[in-house]
């Protein structure tokens, strides 16, 4: 679909009547792990928070699971064919969760104001807005400096989560009293959060979609360990285990229990994306042919089929195959452990001793890393496990104290929007446990990293991004490893939970228990 073109998107199904199958009532025990640090989604946008406050607040567009853009605060859109004119029409009838109603006046502020100060990564997408404005109470105009191709992408919820005016205009943001009861828009309002325990949101009454939501609330469950979270699905006191909330070896077995169901849809938006950062900076790892070496060195297809079970594919490169302008017309490192023998002969590598960092998010983490270890011994690198916790982790990576560490980081539906940012020497930042800590700098691709954002045709970009994956593959500034899948395990009763690009993060605003 060429999103460039001047034209109207109505949905119309999107805001239809129940269907008579579909029963209200009800309610959803969801595990999130770990806690939430907070819910106001203008202010924290980590993964647990967007599990919860996807429920909450709203973003102007939602997406489908093919990354369409669907109505929902605003009920449709024009796109100037030049590419430079973004044009909302609102919803009737939307109302805050206090009563207050939702106007173009909300968008204007939580757009230009609250979030150009709080929210980094749409900040970054920002700066090509001129201006953004209240045309009248139901429209909002966003004019654009230039042409910026992901534009029409970054409205879902946690990207552009729209902030109440009324309750935080001329406030201090961060302390304002309201982030511990968060007032969005959304199907569901807050009700009660036992900090160890749960979240407890209950149904909006008043929400604008006629019909919705079907179930009357929503229990986050906090619960400590993998272990644990598994015992409470198989128990039945949890009904939903979001993707990453059990390890990868227990996933079958609990599949295989009767009116168990499965999905790995509603991860297209973020597309997770794992490798291993190389520091390009220092050390063996900072030799282009020593990078080669590790790739070809890596039984990646063995690490897919033992490690995560088969859930996920083999990673060619920067862009996931998930998400828009991919290409495989690249360099493919296969198992060749003689091709990285005969590049460590030629670097001379003498034995050097590497440290990998594993990722310190469970068992299934920590087994990765030995599987590497154990490639990479097989061809004569010299590998050292340097295991630490979560803040130990963010300490080295943030101040590149490592050789090798395992991350993953999702995509968001373009390359402009999560994949330049981990490989242009503008996003290198000591103190920072993101974007580019490899500290890759290719001046060249910098430039073509920026014009690819800035074409208008999609054929264009397409062709741009082609080019672009095709040298950085070579020059192998990271590992890349797998595009991650986490399956999402829920009772089969639970209908209609998965229907978005983002997964249980908005679930409950469809689903329906089955009696």
């Amino acid at each position: 679909m060429n999103f460039l073109k001047t034209t109207t998107f109505l949905v119309a199904a999107a805001l239809a009547s129940p269907l008579a199958a579909q029963q209200e009532g009800g309610r959803l025990d969801i595990v999130v792990q770990p806690e939430p640090p907070g819910l106001m989604l203008g202010l924290v946008q980590n993964g647990p928070t967007q599990l919860v406050a996807g429920d909450i607040y709203e973003g102007l567009l939602r997406y489908d699971t093919d990354l369409n853009p669907m109505p929902g605060l605003a009920e449709s859109w024009e796109i100037s064919d030049d590419g430079l004119t973004y044009t909302f029409k609102l919803q009737e009838g939307v109302k805050w969760h206090d009563g207050e109603d939702f106007t173009a006046d909300d968008v204007v502020f939580s757009a230009d104001t609250f979030l150009r100060e709080t929210h980094a990564r749409l900040r970054a997408s920002l700066a090509y807005v001129d201006t953004i404005t209240a045309v009248d109470p139901l429209t909002v105009e966003f004019k654009l400096k230039e042409p910026f191709g992901p534009f029409i992408s970054v409205f879902e919820a946690a990207t552009m989560p729209m902030i109440p005016k009324h309750i935080y205009e001329g406030t201090d943001y961060a302390t304002n009293e309201a982030n511990a009861t968060p007032i969005g828009t959304g199907p569901f309002k807050f009700n009660e959060w036992e900090k160890g325990s749960f979240i407890h949101l209950v149904k909006n009454e008043d929400y604008y979609v006629d019909g919705l939501p079907y179930l009357d609330e929503v229990y986050y469950r906090v619960i400590p360990d993998a272990a644990s979270r598994a015992v409470a699905f198989e128990t039945g006191e949890v009904d939903v285990l979001p993707g990453g909330s059990v390890e990868n070896w227990d996933i079958p077995r609990l599949a295989e229990m009767e009116g168990v169901c499965t999905t790995g849809k509603g991860w297209e938006f973020f597309a997770p994306h794992a490798w291993m950062w190389l520091n390009n900076r220092e050390g063996p790892t900072s030799n282009e042919k020593f990078r080669q070496a590790i790739m070809y060195a890596m039984d990646r297809e063995f690490m897919k089929d033992v490690v995560w079970n088969g859930f996920g594919n083999v990673a060619t490169g920067p862009v996931s195959s998930k998400t828009n302008f991919y290409s495989d017309d690249v360099t493919i490192y296969d198992h060749n452990p003689d091709k990285a023998k005969e590049l460590l002969e030629e670097m001379g590598y003498d034995g050097e001793p590497v440290r990998l960092l594993p990722l310190p998010y469970g068992e299934t983490w920590q087994r990765w890393a030995e599987a590497v270890r154990q490639n990479l011994t097989e061809v004569g690198i010299n590998v050292e496990i340097d295991s630490t916790d979560v803040a130990g982790w963010n300490e080295k990576t943030a101040n590149w104290d490592y050789d090798m560490a395992f991350t993953y980081l999702y995509q968001y539906g373009d390359p402009a929007l999560g994949v330049s940012r981990n490989y242009t020497a503008d996003r290198i930042e000591k103190g920072s446990p993101w974007n580019n800590v490899e500290g890759y700098e290719n001046p060249s691709l910098d430039e073509k990293w920026a014009k690819a954002a800035t074409l208008v045709k999609p054929e264009e970009r397409q062709a741009a991004y082609d080019e672009i994956q095709k040298e950085i593959v070579d020059d192998v500034p990271v590992a890349w490893m797998m595009e991650l899948e986490f399956p999402t395990i829920y009772r089969c009763n639970v209908k209609d939970l998965v229907t978005t690009a983002i997964g249980v993060n908005d679930g409950p605003r469809n689903a329906w228990i089955e009696e």
